[in-house]
């Protein structure tokens, strides 16, 4: 950065482009039907064995087969590419590239038509886990003289029969990775791996690089999954479920005071984020504009997660930096996970920065519908923000029926429902990681 940039204002950073693979469908008009006729997608699991996990019901992104026709429209040269690239992508890297490439399309951009050297890559993801079938061939040799597994056998006998470049498949950064090489964007780039909370992040790094001058345009997203062989038993072990539903649709019930937990789910989002002046030079339409930002961290001493703090700062520190206010605040997008603990804690956080129902501004979350994506929620939560924005109004809380007295907030329960100028939307980790980012409709 120059010495002119830094002594100038921070520049104004908007959005250019959306893409998503989501439960609802990859389709950006799909997607919002979908939340505002209130559709779930949640169902029964087929990509993980049923009877086999305490929870036979997630939210698939059943649209998506992994194919290279559900990547969007690609030229030429990039669709050979990306369809030599799958072998070496595991599901969450090819649903990132997917949404990814979408974005770009629904921008306009076209292969070569980016400054190069300053247009970036900012893209989080869930930690990423081998799935168990990599190693199947490779234990069976080493098993298959005794008919049990020997450590001292495994690097002659089990090692030469992995792939090469399987690893390749499960690195956290490879989405970022990916997007870059196919479409030569060589400015900043990083990869942002804060479970739930990775997408705020990654958007709001994006946002102050473009801001500061130090890229015009950069793709920020995230992609994640809770529905994976392994990570499916991680969340048995420690996140609260909702597991006895008779009727999966209505299982994933945010703030609702009859909510029994959360349901697993996959997903993948991005935004093109631009300065206003390179949107502008090329006619770009803008969707939204970028005004605030936040993370904050709050655990006691022995590591404990303190959600409400965390919540409550990096809504506090958004609000501050968009220069918004709870009375001019149009809506909340809220991270509203269903789950007993956090829900509640949320909502706590809310009421303290926000203040009671009766003036704080309409609460709204894209869960009751999807379920927890993992990293993959935050982006496609934010395009919701960024769709009710276009729309001028809100979706329902799908699954709200009943009250609770210990989540005070003025839950969106009316289709309809105005949308205002501005939201923020929350994201927050059970280990007391938060992220904000707030969002202005464009005015020029």
């Amino acid at each position: 950065m120059n010495d002119k940039q830094t002594n100038a204002e921070p520049r104004r950073v908007v959005i250019t482009g959306m893409g998503l693979i989501s439960p609802l469908g990859s389709d950006l008009e799909t997607f919002w039907d979908a939340l505002y006729t209130g559709q779930s997608g949640v169902g029964p699991l087929t990509l993980i064995p049923q009877g086999v996990f305490p929870v036979d019901f997630g939210a698939e992104a059943s649209e998506f087969t992994g194919k290279i026709d559900g990547f969007g429209e690609l030229e030429k040269s990039q669709k050979k590419a990306i369809r030599k690239g799958l072998k070496v992508m595991c599901r969450e890297c090819q649903m990132g590239v997917a949404a990814a490439q979408r974005a770009i399309n629904h921008a306009g951009i076209t292969f070569g038509s980016c400054p190069t050297k300053t247009t970036g890559v900012s893209f989080g993801s869930d930690y990423m886990i081998t799935l168990p079938d990599e190693f199947t061939r490779a234990v069976q040799k080493t098993c298959e003289e005794t008919g049990q597994f020997e450590f001292g056998r495994w690097a002659k006998k089990g090692l030469p029969q992995l792939s090469p470049l399987w690893l390749l498949k499960f690195l956290p950064n490879m989405p970022a990775s990916h997007i870059a090489i196919y479409n030569d964007f060589q400015g900043p780039s990083n990869s942002i791996t804060v479970r739930e909370a990775s997408a705020d992040l990654s958007v709001g790094e994006a946002f102050r690089i473009i801001a500061e001058g130090r890229a015009e345009i950069i793709l920020a997203g995230a992609t994640g999954t809770r529905i994976h062989p392994v990570k499916t038993i991680h969340s048995t072990q420690h996140d609260e479920l909702a597991t006895d539903a008779e009727d999966p649709t209505k299982a994933s019930r945010p703030f609702d005071r009859n909510r029994s937990g959360m349901v697993l789910g996959e997903g993948a989002g991005a935004v093109i984020l631009e300065s206003l002046e390179s949107a502008q030079a090329r006619g770009a339409t803008i969707y939204g504009e970028i005004v605030g930002r936040s993370a904050s961290v709050a655990t006691d001493r022995n590591l404990v997660g303190n959600p409400r703090l965390a919540l409550k700062n990096a809504l506090r520190i958004a609000l501050d930096d968009a220069g918004l206010t709870a009375e001019s605040l149009g809506h909340l997008q809220a991270h509203g996970l269903s789950t007993r603990t956090s829900d509640a804690a949320e909502a706590a956080a809310i009421c303290e920065v926000l203040g009671s129902p009766d003036q704080a501004p309409p609460v709204t979350t894209v869960k009751g519908h999807t379920g927890n994506l993992g990293a993959g929620s935050g982006v496609i939560e934010l395009i919701a923000g960024l769709l009710a924005l276009k729309n001028e109004k809100l979706f329902p809380v799908l699954n709200y029926e009943t009250a609770d007295p210990d989540c005070p907030v003025r839950v969106v329960t009316d289709a309809g429902t105005p949308s205002g100028d501005s939201f923020v939307h929350l994201s927050i980790t059970p280990q007391g990681q938060a992220a904000a980012v707030a969002v202005r409709r464009f005015a020029a």
